[in-house]
């Protein structure tokens, strides 16, 4: 079967994320693997799965400027997006990717590198799942999740970035902070305008990753649409994904570092891994979690099963060894993959908290 090709165009904010969501959600076995085109009409904040909102984003700063945010269901960081980029979205059944994550990262880093290549910007792929330019400047980054019965990869062709604004959404301890992002930013990321001085045209670019893809995948490219189960399932997640309910979801437990009373402790601890960085809100009782919220921007696959490894921490003693054989055995029997963390950066989070508790 033919690799389907959707070129959704420009559609609101919302829908440049609910689109590969719906095409997830209603796979089934006859459906062809797809890869969807998209730009979003106006600006917003997008968030990864496992994210606290207010923790990333700066939440009135958006609101006052009219930025909407959403949270999409896989993992990485907050990014603000607009109509300067073009997303590329791969929604393919599970046995038409490797089974590494890190090497599904490279096949869908493949026809993206090798556009840039084409147009004439030097451009390689950095695991685990970056996409930069010669000497070391991000120019896209990937992310992975199990939805429905389908695997998903997404990445963007960027244009050109608004750096000042990205800057100006995230949400910082103070501006002297805000700066040095600001400067980060413009020295460690690139775009098409900065490489070639120009913006290739959007057809000229498409027209060669299709021809990159084919490459890669060994399959024949068709163009087609959505289908009516596809757009039906848009219609719902649309609805859920504007909810104050999802968008706010990994927020709940947050809690400030305090003592609670003797033996009750609520704090945070904030671990950074080559996958990203873990944040850890925990309330501990004579050494044991009695309350446990994970996030950060990670990628953790699949993200179905994150809750779960909560779970399986409810109660536990806090020592090193113990904490290994949890996570590690979750790891095992769940089949989980976390590129760039490794489950002892999880227990390294919770032992750090637990030990300036014991400290204090």
């Amino acid at each position: 079967m033919p690799v389907r090709l959707v070129d959704a165009g420009t559609v609101p904010a919302l829908q440049s994320q609910t689109v590969y969501h719906s095409v997830a959600y209603a796979f089934t076995k006859d459906s062809p693997n797809t890869i969807i085109l998209v730009t979003p009409e106006f600006p917003y904040v997008c968030i990864g799965f496992h994210q606290e909102i207010r923790k990333e984003v700066d939440v009135d700063f958006c609101i006052k400027n009219d930025i909407p945010i959403v949270r999409r269901e896989v993992g990485g960081g907050a990014v603000y997006l607009d109509n300067r980029q073009l997303f590329i979205q791969w929604i393919f059944h599970p046995n038409a990717y490797p089974m590494r994550i890190e090497e599904r990262f490279k096949m869908h880093a493949y026809p993206i590198v090798e556009t840039y290549k084409a147009l004439g910007i030097d451009a390689f792929f950095r695991p685990v799942n970056d996409v930069q330019v010669h000497p070391g400047k991000k120019i896209g980054g990937m992310g992975a999740a199990a939805i429905g019965n389908a695997e998903v990869l997404v990445c963007s062709f960027m244009f050109d970035f608004d750096f000042e604004l990205m800057s100006k959404v995230l949400n910082v301890p103070d501006e002297k902070f805000r700066d040095k992002i600001y400067q980060s930013l413009n020295e460690y990321m690139t775009t098409m305008k900065r490489e070639l001085g120009a913006i290739p045209s959007r057809e000229t670019i498409k027209q060669l990753y299709i021809e990159k893809c084919e490459e890669v995948l060994g399959d024949r490219i068709e163009e087609g649409e959505f289908s009516k189960a596809e757009l039906q399932k848009m219609n719902e997640l649309d609805s859920k994904f504007s909810s104050e309910s999802w968008l706010f979801s990994k927020g709940s437990h947050a809690r400030p570092a305090v003592k609670i009373h003797s033996g009750v402790w609520v704090g945070e601890a904030t671990v950074k891994t080559p996958g990203g960085l873990i944040n850890a809100t925990i309330r501990l009782r004579n050494n044991h979690i009695d309350d446990i919220t994970l996030s950060g921007d990670f990628t953790f696959y699949p993200h179905t099963k994150f809750s779960k490894m909560e779970k399986a921490l409810l109660h536990a003693e806090v020592t090193t060894e113990n904490l290994r054989e949890i996570i590690n055995h979750f790891y095992e029997e769940e089949k989980i993959q976390t590129p760039g963390v490794e489950p002892h950066n999880w227990v390294d989070s919770i032992v750090s908290l637990a030990e300036s508790v014991k400290r204090n």
